[in-house]
């Protein structure tokens, strides 16, 4: 029986985030494939080695990361999914101070898969939510005051 595209989505999100295990990155990860909208400078990273650096920073801030995957909508090779990510805040390498804070972010992510494995995604996930939360923003006004 194959696999479907929807169950790909449901690990990637339980292997890469709940777990961390960034051999699954591998797995479910074309080479080339083109991740854009993880809020990057660059705007979008390419394949698994552009991928991990972002897993591994975003890992360094925010521990215990547990992500329910609400909806999945499949048409297609492309899957669309509406997700919420709780994780506590403990490290300050977004450069915020940790503040040990739990922090809940929803987001949405929609990505096309080939012969098991995404080829490309986009994603769209409330920042300004994780930034008020972590307060992020309190201190960016303070440093313009």
């Amino acid at each position: 029986m194959a696999v479907k595209n929807e169950d790909l989505v449901r690990r990637w999100f339980s292997e890469v985030w709940d777990q961390g295990r960034e051999s699954a990155i591998d797995e479910l990860l074309a080479s080339d494939a083109l991740v854009h909208g993880l809020g990057e400078p660059a705007g979008e990273v390419r394949g698994p080695e552009g991928f991990k650096p972002f897993l591994r920073k975003f890992q360094s801030a925010f521990t215990d990361i547990q992500i329910t995957v609400e909806q999945t909508i499949a048409e297609e090779d492309w899957v669309a999914s509406r997700w919420t990510a709780r994780m506590t805040h403990r490290g300050d390498q977004l450069g915020v101070p940790a503040t040990g804070r739990r922090v809940e972010v929803t987001g949405m992510s929609m990505g096309r898969f080939q012969g098991g494995k995404m080829v490309e995604a986009w994603n769209s996930w409330d920042q300004l939510a994780l930034m008020e939360q972590t307060k992020a923003l309190t201190r960016q006004v303070h440093l313009l005051s």
